[in-house]
């Protein structure tokens, strides 16, 4: 069920456009997903059939149409645009997506090349996710693409750092969607994947990437990381991409900071059991675009993000249910002190 936020995006009359009135586009790869349940991890004697207690539960896992799939919960129209194998981990991804309401008329099948597939590795110092997606559908995904009609029509496109890690023409893609002049403002999360980028220098290439987009999303551990450990704060990432209008900075658990422009905007972050993290980065960013896309209140559009990403973290999948409508209205709506106590719930 929509929430209240499915409104015509307002007008804006302090900064370039955010959000159009067409859909959001969401353009990457979606994989197959296999993850102990109960969680734990798969080395674990029990999963090589010792108990038949645990099982491997098959799911599906996408940066992109996880995005997708969350803003059409919050009643944004949708678009997931990508490639899949003609086999049944494709059929059922496809379906899967559909499912939640996301426009998928822009998926094609590859009958040559298989759908991708991870595995996720739950342990005591987190969860480590093994891909084998080498030469997969999603990797031929090329330029062509964005001249395609799924994409022409688009409010804004939305990419992550994931892409242009698969191939090279995976990265031209990313590159044409960022070039100048472009049709349709894109959102970047720079969604850094370190084990995607063996013998190409994913800090450069992510930087330039970001750094031509409208509307950035970043970790702030994650640019530290990428970029140095001088990037100390969410100012020092706003530093570091100036071109973009919108930076958003994660700060984990802490806060969220967004920069309109040169003014900061930060959120505390709600308490929240965390089950399992994989995909909440990408239900903060759907929350924040629907929460911004509705009125453009960077405090509503942070708050939204993180009550997304809560959706996200209570489940083992990437994606989860969003608390009831009423709810949402009652948390994005309360004063500061109420929110406040959100953050110190236990």
């Amino acid at each position: 069920m929509s929430t209240p936020l499915a409104s015509t995006p307002a007008a804006r009359d302090d900064g370039p456009r955010l959000i159009g009135a067409g859909p959001v586009v969401c353009v990457g790869e979606t994989m197959a997903a296999l993850a102990p349940e109960p969680v734990a991890p798969l080395d674990d004697a029990a999963l090589l059939g010792l108990d038949d207690a645990e099982l491997l539960r098959l799911d599906i896992a996408g940066a992109e149409s996880n995005v997708a799939m969350y803003l059409a919960d919050h009643g944004v129209p949708a678009r997931w645009v990508s490639a899949l194998g003609d086999d049944p981990l494709g059929g059922r991804i496809r379906r899967r997506v559909a499912s939640c309401g996301v426009d998928v008329t822009g998926v094609r099948t590859d009958p040559t090349r298989p759908t991708g597939l991870l595995i996720k590795n739950p342990g005591a110092d987190g969860t480590r996710v093994h891909y084998y997606r080498r030469g997969s559908a999603a990797s031929a995904l090329g330029p062509e693409v964005l001249r395609s009609a799924a994409v022409r029509e688009a409010g804004l496109v939305h990419l992550t750092g994931i892409t242009p890690a698969l191939s090279e023409s995976c990265l031209a893609l990313v590159e044409e969607a960022l070039a100048p002049g472009r049709p349709w403002p894109v959102s970047f999360d720079v969604n850094h994947r370190a084990a995607l980028w063996t013998g190409r220098p994913a800090p450069e290439i992510l930087h330039a990437l970001a750094d031509r987009a409208d509307l950035v999303f970043v970790g702030l551990d994650e640019a530290q990381a990428l970029w140095g450990p001088a990037v100390t704060d969410a100012a020092a990432v706003r530093a570091l991409l100036p071109g973009p209008y919108t930076v958003v900075v994660k700060d984990g658990a802490r806060e969220a900071t967004a920069y309109l422009g040169a003014v900061p905007c930060s959120v505390p972050a709600p308490w929240v059991e965390v089950v399992e993290p994989v995909g909440a980065g990408d239900a903060f960013a759907a929350g924040f675009l629907a929460g911004l896309r509705a009125d453009g209140d960077p405090v509503r559009a942070l708050r939204l993000g993180h009550l997304t990403a809560a959706s996200a973290l209570r489940v083992v999948s990437d994606h989860g249910p969003l608390p009831p409508a009423a709810r949402l209205r009652e948390l994005l709506t309360a004063d500061e002190k109420t929110w406040k106590e959100e953050t110190r719930k236990r």
